[in-house]
């Protein structure tokens, strides 16, 4: 089940104040998801996260603000703030073959880009005492690009004839570019009665802030095939060009203070 919460844009004198969640308690039932809406910011004295429960950040907003007092967190909990992967590309359509005596095919069209990945969600939490009774896990990393759509194949060539070669293949379409991964969020923990980092991380806490995969470059079309003729036969058909392969996100940061 997935728990929606929204609030309310209080408007105080014209003026758009800021709108944030803001509750005594929150208790996450084992496997709850609650998702952030409307608002970057959840206030919270009480926050009990019984196991495999999840919070899923608002990806509407680039950083993410979660204030509890006092945190409870059981097996297997998780903070969801990853970008989500890019849109592939389209495959290019095929050129038509040639029905008329020696002419050349139609022309594969290209791919299109594969779309790149969304970034990770920068989360900002602080907290007067957390207790991972069992494991978190916070995950923010970029999402992949989208891989790049395939050139379409050339169309064949038409038949020849008696007076005239067979027409040639028509070149293959050429394979799109891969999207960029998205860089993964920052993650800044500020905890006042907390164990060291290093104790937690591997432990109790892990950390996912990766930038998203490289979306592969799209195949190249296959030139069409020679036309036949009873004097001389065409020729087949150029290959397209391999698209190429997009960039890697970059790793988000982390800082862990205690004040």
């Amino acid at each position: 089940m997935v728990r929606l919460v929204c609030c309310l844009l209080l408007v105080v004198s014209g003026l758009s104040a800021s709108a944030q969640i803001r509750l005594e308690k929150l208790m996450l039932s084992r496997g709850e998801k609650y998702l952030i809406q409307a608002s970057d910011i959840l206030v919270v004295d009480t926050l009990v996260m019984a196991d495999s429960a999840q919070i899923i950040l608002n990806r509407e907003k680039k950083d993410n603000y979660i204030h509890a007092k006092i945190a409870i967190i059981g097996k297997g909990c998780v903070i969801n703030g990853a970008g989500l992967k890019g849109e592939d590309g389209t495959n290019g359509a095929n050129g038509i073959d040639q029905a008329s005596p020696c002419r050349q095919g139609a022309v594969g069209v290209d791919g299109t880009d594969g779309l790149t990945g969304k970034n990770g969600i920068n989360v900002f939490i602080y907290s007067d005492d957390i207790q991972i009774n069992g494991s978190l896990t916070i995950n923010v990393n970029g999402g992949d690009g989208g891989q790049g759509g395939n050139g379409g194949q050339g169309g064949g060539g038409g038949p020849g004839t008696r007076v005239c070669a067979g027409g040639d293949g028509g070149q293959g379409g050429s394979g799109a570019r891969g999207g960029n991964g998205g860089n993964g969020g920052n993650i800044t923990i500020d905890c006042k009665r907390c164990p060291e980092y290093p104790i937690w991380l591997g432990t109790k806490l892990y950390i996912k802030n990766y930038g998203g995969f490289a979306g592969l470059g799209g195949q190249a079309g296959r030139g069409g095939l020679t036309g036949l003729g009873p004097v001389r036969d065409g020729k087949n058909g150029i290959r397209g060009f391999h698209g190429e392969e997009g960039v890697e996100g970059k790793n988000g940061a982390v800082n862990f203070d205690k004040k």
